[in-house]
């Protein structure tokens, strides 16, 4: 996880808190999150780096519309950076 950028680790966040969201699902969490637009320009070439890297898997829901889901994978990278935050937070 270490070579992703804030974003795309956003991304892994958002994904993994819902249950295969679609495109504009992610796009409209992380607007409200970073409270401004996401181009489709910055969004989707990011997912797609997320499903070359084995991260995020790629679905498609119908021909207009793909859904995306964590990957056994990066399921593990999520809990790794996880554990490595907490031994430096402690709330």
């Amino acid at each position: 996880m270490y070579d992703l950028t804030g974003f795309q680790r956003d991304l892994l966040y958002t994904i993994a808190g819902k249950e295969e969201p679609h495109g504009l699902a992610i796009k409209d969490e992380l607007e409200d999150y970073y409270e401004k637009e996401i181009h489709h320009g910055r969004l989707y070439p990011n997912l797609d780096t997320l499903v070359d890297k084995g991260l995020v898997e790629k679905g498609q829901l119908d021909r207009r519309t793909n859904y995306y889901m964590l990957t056994s994978r990066g399921k593990r990278e999520i809990e790794a950076r996880r554990e490595w935050e907490d031994q430096y937070v402690d709330l």
